[in-house]
């Protein structure tokens, strides 16, 4: 018992001696491991920096260039117009931090000034317009509706509802203030901008299949609730009809 004892202990000493072995070995590699990706970070941080200090003027410039620049940082996880707390080294060196929230100032600017007529809801193409005319687009180069999107997204910490919205037909929205847009809106949105603003009852009857009642709760609500159309009570053809000024097309 006492030789059976012995090797019995001998054995779990064994075993205690390979596993510790193995843990040395596991932190060994780890750390070689770790040590080896610190390297491939600091040279790919260094490529950044090179790329970005030949073409920053490229990618604040020119649109296309900065589309291309954004989806290949995307396709390796890097923000690079972050601000500078999000974006740190990176922001810093192409400068598109300050850039991207210069951008978002102006979009609140013309919001802002475009919401007692269009009560809160700007199309998106007309917005890049404004914007690219108060910026000039031989000083700033042309912003795109990417841009502003993206923009966009760095406003949502104000709480104040700037948001992009989806309507039929590939037609983008911008809401900027703290409402939300039912489905039934969406819909009248969509049919308005294919009348160049002006929708009555009747459109949604024939085109949607809405009861009467429906269309002009939904119509109604965008009056009074929302201020987001017009009432004309002297239209030609059907008495009443509703006026969106944010699907109205604007002279530029």
């Amino acid at each position: 018992m006492h030789r059976l004892g012995g090797v019995g202990l001998a054995a779990f000493d064994r075993q205690r001696e390979s596993q510790r072995s193995f843990a040395e070995l596991s932190s060994e590699l780890s750390k070689t491991q770790i040590d080896h990706l610190h390297n491939q970070l600091t040279q790919f941080r260094s490529a950044l920096t090179h790329f970005a200090s030949n073409h920053r003027d490229s990618i604040r410039k020119d649109p296309t260039f900065r589309h291309a620049f954004q989806q290949m940082c995307s396709s390796i996880g890097v923000d690079p117009l972050a601000g500078p707390r999000q974006g740190g080294w990176w922001a810093e060196m192409l400068g598109l931090g300050d850039w991207q929230h210069e951008l978002g100032v102006q979009i609140v600017d013309v919001c802002v000034s475009t919401r007692e007529r269009n009560g809160g809801v700007i199309e998106l193409s007309e917005l890049v317009r404004t914007v690219s005319k108060l910026r000039g687009v031989s000083e700033s180069g042309v912003i795109t509706e990417e841009d502003v999107i993206r923009s966009i997204k760095t406003l949502k910490p104000l709480g104040a509802g700037y948001e992009v919205i989806d309507v039929e037909n590939g037609k983008k929205m911008v809401r900027n203030v703290v409402k939300e847009l039912d489905e039934d809106q969406a819909v009248v949105l969509a049919e308005a901008q294919a009348e160049n603003g002006r929708i009555v009852e009747e459109t949604l009857v024939i085109r949607r299949g809405w009861t009467h009642e429906r269309a002009r709760t939904a119509l109604d609500n965008m009056l009074l609730r929302d201020g987001l159309c017009w009432l004309d009570t002297q239209d030609e053809l059907h008495g009443k009809a509703y006026w969106i000024p944010s699907a109205m097309r604007w002279d530029e």
